[in-house]
């Protein structure tokens, strides 16, 4: 189901329209503030701003922003709502030959290890009901999680609709 925030994005099929060729410097001309989140792959590196697209740079601080404030800092890392798993991309989506939204800026992973792609919600753990506030976030912030929405790659949110 589709809230008000959400017809503010465009579908997948019109990101190319709504937002530019992918890859185009307004992809990465947004710099989000982030609570401090350890990169996914390097779990010592913290970051506490990533690039996206300047059109979703404050949604994003949005979601982030809302999340510490429900969480808190402890709770997001017991959570691994801090492991940082990627933006802004230029590539393919996997297994296809689309343009991920990644590479507009406009999607995020989080704690990929323990959300893979090709997990359903027996298998990844941000869809365990301790996440349910994080996603209701999300979605009022304007952004679509493919978890809730096709029950696969649940690390992953973005500002285009299905």
């Amino acid at each position: 189901m589709t809230n008000a925030a959400q017809m503010k994005w465009p579908t997948q099929a019109k990101v190319r329209e709504f937002f530019g060729e992918p890859g185009n410097p307004k992809c990465t001309a947004g710099m989000a503030d982030v609570y401090p989140m350890r990169i996914a792959w390097s779990k010592s590196d913290i970051v506490r701003r990533f690039r996206c697209h300047s059109l979703v740079e404050q949604s994003m601080e949005t979601i982030f922003k809302n999340t510490l404030a429900h969480y808190g800092q402890a709770q997001l890392t017991k959570l691994g709502l801090d492991l940082f798993g990627g933006c802004y991309n230029l590539r393919q989506m996997r297994g296809g030959t689309n343009w991920s939204m990644h590479s507009w800026g406009i999607a995020v992973d989080l704690d990929p290890e323990r959300n893979q792609l090709k997990w359903g919600k027996d298998r990844a753990v941000f869809a365990r009901p301790e996440y349910e506030p994080f996603w209701n976030i999300v979605e009022a912030a304007g952004a679509t999680s493919l978890g809730r929405a096709k029950n696969f790659d649940w690390m992953h949110f973005q500002f285009a609709r299905l």
